[in-house]
């Protein structure tokens, strides 16, 4: 991937070194799941190679919606849920091949816990995700389908080569017509 999905303003060095020194390396072949919704969440990882997506069952739908991504040199987990060992929120697969530095929520609550600054860290990591998922929410009613496809296309121009359009309009929180549309209107709109 050229980029990656989120613009990380958190210094990670120190979580990934804990990562590598403390946990295993896994390798996840594409499809397979580090975390499944309603199950207990318990993986916290660095991504090494690849990329996951977040995917999660409608309530009255029933059908699968995917709401995130962590890409190569970000962490995997669903966080909170991991500290605590509650059931994850959702089903977190492997896009293609992975490889993490993969830890249990219990070590990364005991390596938080270790020293205020490692506390400092878990309460940045929080603010962190509180502030991407409001811009996530804050786009979806302030941006256009079309707006919001190219800045997910801007974060990470391959990814459209990795997801289907069902995929696609399910993170961007619309129908596959429109994701159609929009791609139809790119094209015309360069042939000009």
């Amino acid at each position: 991937m050229e980029q990656k999905f989120s613009n990380n303003s958190i210094d990670i060095r120190t979580l990934k070194e804990f990562c590598e020194r403390e946990g295993e390396m896994v390798t996840y072949r594409k499809g397979e799941q580090l975390e499944r919704e309603g199950e207990p969440a318990k993986w916290f990882a660095f991504v090494e190679n690849g990329c996951f997506k977040y995917v999660t069952r409608g309530i009255s739908d029933g059908r699968n919606h995917l709401t995130w991504f962590s890409f190569e040199g970000e962490f995997v987990a669903d966080y909170p849920c991991v500290l605590s060992g509650k059931p994850s929120l959702a089903t977190i697969e492997a896009m293609m091949p992975c490889r993490v530095w993969r830890v249990s929520g219990e070590e990364l609550l005991q390596f938080f816990r270790r020293d205020i600054k490692s506390m400092e860290l878990r309460a940045v990591i929080g603010e962190h995700m509180l502030n991407q998922f409001k811009a996530r929410y804050q786009d979806f009613h302030r941006a256009t389908p079309h707006e919001r496809y190219n800045q997910l296309l801007s974060r990470c121009p391959g990814i459209v080569d990795m997801l289907d359009l069902q995929d696609i309009a399910s993170f961007l929180n619309v129908h596959p017509n429109t994701i159609s549309k929009i791609r139809r209107n790119i094209t015309f709109d360069d042939r000009k």
